[in-house]
């Protein structure tokens, strides 16, 4: 069930999202109209949504957050040097936005504070999105390898 979230709730949100992306990102990402949906169990924060649309998942594991498409956007839309960016080439995109992974010979540009692991944001040469998902490399790995998934794709635009 969703509930409007809580100042406390708002507070750890934003300052996950800044630590995770940067600075600024948490403002970006979380308004103060935002609802979350709990663990029945456990009573933790899993999903945080705003205007009916998913905005990231709270990932139980490690206390980090998994974007969603929306969530992307917001950040693409409201912060001006947007953080943990893959450009891949134009001509691949179609095939990013059927889900399949991004390799390291497609990447045009990456940010260089990305790390493996990270939560990264595909976008095409045009800055239109196209996924979000993990990166496997680091930004600089990225743009050095000619092989390998830079990025395991989770969630991507469907055509």
């Amino acid at each position: 069930m969703r509930a409007r979230a809580s100042w406390q709730d708002l507070v750890k949100l934003r300052g996950v999202a800044s630590f995770q992306f940067g600075k600024g990102v948490g403002d970006a990402l979380f308004s103060d109209f935002v609802e979350v949906v709990r663990s029945s169990k456990t009573k933790r924060i899993k999903q945080i949504y705003c205007r009916n649309e998913l905005l990231a998942t709270l990932r139980p594991t490690d206390g980090y957050l998994s974007l969603s498409l929306a969530g992307a956007r917001r950040i693409l839309r409201k912060v001006k040097k947007p953080p943990s960016i893959v450009v891949v080439q134009s001509d691949i995109s179609s095939f990013i936005k059927k889900g399949r992974n991004v390799f390291a010979k497609h990447v045009v540009k990456a940010d260089g504070e990305i790390r493996p692991q990270d939560e990264v944001i595909v976008v095409d040469q045009k800055a239109h999105l196209l996924a979000v998902g993990r990166a496997m490399l680091s930004g600089e790995e990225m743009l050095s390898f000619k092989s390998g998934i830079a990025v395991k794709v989770r969630r991507w635009l469907l055509e």
